[in-house]
């Protein structure tokens, strides 16, 4: 019997997707309960339901496996921040913004208190990440927010503290969904409250920043 590769190519793409993405919503869990130091390759196994074996096909090992979860998150925030350019309205633009970062905070709030703890530990293993251009590719979004100003389109403030402030608001919603949840007496959050959020979130920043909310 001969095999079609290039017909079967396709579905073993597919199969090999999946099962990273189980392994990673596995790890995501056990790194975000235990930390790196207390999970452990064969609980990540058990809780993704696949032999141990088939995790380090996929990744060598722990630590692959830990950077590639905080990884992905950061790629998420990322990309969403790599879409916004100086022909862009920031009064189209920003409450897209906040509304996808507040989206992020609720499907992937664990992979953001990961990130959160991993920060507040110094960041042991993203060195790589934040020395590998991370200042450049910071520089080049801040240099977007000074092309609004400088067309007039936005009130002259700094773009990077900005910038600071519309990642902690909306991540908050991930970080801190146990304190709020609590002050909101909603367990967990509801649809209304992440609108909420997202509106009230719009209306202040595009204002401090000068930009007419339409």
């Amino acid at each position: 019997m001969t095999v079609d590769v290039e017909k079967d190519a396709p579905n073993v793409g597919r199969i090999r997707q999946k099962n990273e993405e189980v392994i990673l919503r596995a790890a995501e869990e056990e790194f975000a309960l235990y930390g790196f130091k207390g999970a452990s390759m064969q609980k990540i196994a058990d809780r993704a339901e696949l032999p141990k074996a088939n995790l380090h096909y996929y990744f060598k090992n722990k630590l692959g496996l830990y950077t590639a979860v905080l990884k992905q998150a950061i790629e998420l925030w990322d990309n969403t921040l790599n879409d916004l350019t100086p022909e862009h309205n920031p009064a189209e633009v920003l409450p897209e913004y906040i509304r996808e970062k507040i989206h992020f905070a609720r499907a992937y709030p664990l992979a953001s208190r990961l990130f959160a703890k991993e920060i507040i530990s110094g960041a042991p293993q993203l060195q790589d990440y934040f020395s590998d251009g991370y200042q450049a590719w910071f520089d080049q979004r801040t240099a977007v927010f000074q092309s609004w100003i400088d067309q007039g389109k936005m009130d002259p403030i700094d773009p990077a503290h900005l910038i600071f402030l519309l990642w902690s608001s909306t991540q908050h919603y991930a970080d801190f969904a146990v304190q709020i949840e609590s002050a909101l007496g909603s367990h967990p959050l509801a649809n209304r409250h992440y609108d909420s959020a997202s509106d009230t979130l719009i209306h202040i920043i595009l204002k401090g920043c000068g930009v007419n909310v339409r």
